[in-house]
């Protein structure tokens, strides 16, 4: 038969002929098998539309059929090469290198930001335990423990070169003058006399604030300071006193690593807190680190030489993640204009509109997640190499985007797993339980909130768990998921019988409502989902006119089903198509 050339008309009736006697199951199979490169195959539909129609109907459906296949069967069909596959792979083993590189370099930052706040408040705060009270450092309960404590902090800045182990030193700017700056507030008049509940204070704050430079204190005594009428306080109407000094200092362990040194500024507050005027005074102490570069550097070695090898590295992973970009753009790109396609034929062929369903089918949403991958790794990298050269200090910007990237490149992993049909199952769960789920989230949040804000108004003067709504919501999220459940329970302060009863029916009511209820009903949504997903693959998934368009054209073994229903292994062949050849 391919020896001979023929006419469509008698090829035709020998394919109906053989049907009609049951030796062709398939005369589509056969007949494209048999005939020669180059030829079309006329069936008895066909007769009756014009050449031009059919050829274009072909077209689009060779075209579909081509877009749903996966990297295996489009190499096996047009020998074309698996790049954006074979991308992927590499650009998750070069993004996953970076990141732990950059990791083990951002270590060393946290940890000497980390040690240094803990060297601070061990040198300026007196008589500190180590370990911080609450959300503040420590606290003082006598005027003579407050001054002592403020004293202590202005001597320990005066003898810092001589005290501290790490590499510091003061502040020094041309334009603004550096030392210790005491602020303190209070208000302009107050006379307060409780023993006889009388009160009579002018709200209006006043702030005053001297200036102790370096050179000064070096020649000032110490009692001199507590001479001066600044220090001289009035605890009745004094709100806050506050001591704010910068000092500069150099990260040297980086040498280890074969990385240049990073510059320090440390701006460090210690704050005095009286507003409660409940007799405890909390000092909080906080310090701010800003990386700088480094103004003269002058390192001998080979950590120049290092420094250029990262920076080359990073360089090729921003080359294959725009290479990457590229490719998947151009994709989405052809996929709506072959889209576009489908649309206006449907529409005038079939004179109705294609359905939403079939037009997201061309919507790649893997496509997307690689891009957006692809975008935060070339910023993140760029910032990385700016780090790297010390010209940017944004560690934690391009941790969030080296991160997140990251994350993105290893989800876009299943998607090369969904082409097994064992593995298919999660994504294939995920994707028909997410709007339910959604919806369902939408109903148990409302009730989640009435919970928050009433555990909070209620239980927050007699429970540290509930003092703000961020710790409510914080510590019911925690008893959903059978977390500290006693501790709980017990820490309720029995001040009051109404209280406590209150807090024992509100406990119980949201464990037995959130626990065996709805989250009861949250896993039973899920397990719908996953039963319904096994019950389509063992019968089919849902036919719609995208599918059934591509099925009258493709044969048995070839057909495209839905796009979320892969073949057990992605590179399967039919022994009996292995002279299959399809028709451009």
């Amino acid at each position: 038969l391919a020896g001979f050339p023929m006419s469509p008309a008698p090829l035709t009736e020998r394919v109906a002929a053989g049907r009609e006697r049951g030796r062709l199951r398939r005369p589509c199979v056969m007949a494209m098998r048999y005939l020669g490169k180059g030829r079309t195959l006329v069936t008895r539909s066909m007769m009756g539309q014009p050449d031009s129609d059919y050829k274009e109907e072909a077209s689009l459906k060779e075209d579909l059929r081509f877009y749903f296949m996966n990297p295996c069967e489009k190499y096996r069909a047009r020998r074309q090469i698996p790049w954006k596959l074979g991308l992927q792979i590499l650009k998750i083993v070069m993004v996953t290198t970076q990141l732990i590189l950059f990791g083990l370099s951002n270590q060393l930052v946290v940890s000497f930001k980390e040690e240094n706040t803990v060297a601070f408040k061990h040198l300026f705060l007196k008589n500190y335990s180590g370990v911080d009270e609450d959300d503040y450092s420590c606290s003082v309960y006598t005027q003579q423990d407050v001054y002592d404590s403020i004293f202590f902090a202005i001597n320990q800045y005066r003898q810092l070169k001589n005290t501290s182990l790490g590499i510091l030193g003061y502040e020094q700017d041309e334009d603004e003058l550096s030392g210790l700056r005491i602020c303190k507030q209070q208000y302009r008049k107050s006379k307060v006399l409780p023993s006889n509940d009388t009160l009579n204070i002018d709200s209006t704050i006043e702030t005053e604030c001297i200036l102790l430079e370096p050179q000064a204190l070096a020649v000032k005594e110490t009692s001199d300071l507590k001479n001066s009428s600044f220090f001289s306080l009035e605890f009745y109407r004094l709100i806050e006193v506050e001591l704010s000094f910068k000092l500069k200092g150099i990260d040297l362990q980086t040498i280890h690593t074969r990385e240049l040194p990073d510059c320090y500024e440390f701006q460090n507050t210690i704050t005095f807190n009286n507003r409660a005027h409940s007799g405890k005074m909390k000092i909080f102490f906080d310090t701010d680190a800003d990386i700088e570069e480094c103004k003269d550097l002058n390192i001998s070695g080979s950590i120049q030489k290092n420094t250029q090898y990262i920076l080359v590295f990073d360089g090729f992973v921003i080359v294959s993640c725009f290479a990457s970009l590229i490719l998947c753009t151009r994709s989405i790109v052809l996929a709506l204009q072959l889209q576009k396609r489908f649309v206006n034929f449907f529409l005038e062929k079939y004179k109705r509109h294609v359905c939403s369903a079939d037009r997201l089918e061309f919507i790649n949403g893997w496509y997307v997640l690689v891009i957006i991958s692809d975008m935060m790794t070339i910023i993140g990298s760029i910032l990385k190499m700016e780090i790297k050269a010390k010209n940017l200090a944004s560690y934690d910007v391009c941790s969030i985007l080296l991160g997140t990237s990251t994350l993105l490149v290893w989800v876009g992993v299943i998607r090369y797993l969904g082409y097994f049909q064992t593995y298919n199952v999660l994504i294939l769960t995920m994707q028909a339980s997410l709007p339910k789920v959604l919806r369902f989230c939408c109903c148990a949040g409302m009730i989640y909130l009435g919970y928050t804000f009433c555990g909070w108004i209620v239980l927050g003067p007699y429970h540290e768990k509930f003092e703000d709504l961020n710790t409510v919501a914080e510590c019911l999220f925690s008893l959903v998921n059978g977390d500290d459940m006693f501790a709980t329970f017990a820490q309720i302060q029995q001040k009051s019988t109404l209280v406590w009863l209150f807090s024992r029916l509100y406990l119980y009511s949201f464990i037995s409502l959130f626990i065996y209820m709805i989250l009861s009903l949250f896993i039973a949504l899920i397990t719908d989902s996953y039963d319904t997903i096994k019950k389509y693959q063992q019968s089919g998934f849902p036919v719609t006119d995208l599918h059934e368009f591509l099925k009258e054209y493709g044969s048995e073994e070839y057909s495209i089903g839905p796009r979320t229903s892969m073949s057990l292994c992605c590179c399967r062949r039919w022994k009996s198509d292995d002279d299959l050849i399809l028709i451009n």
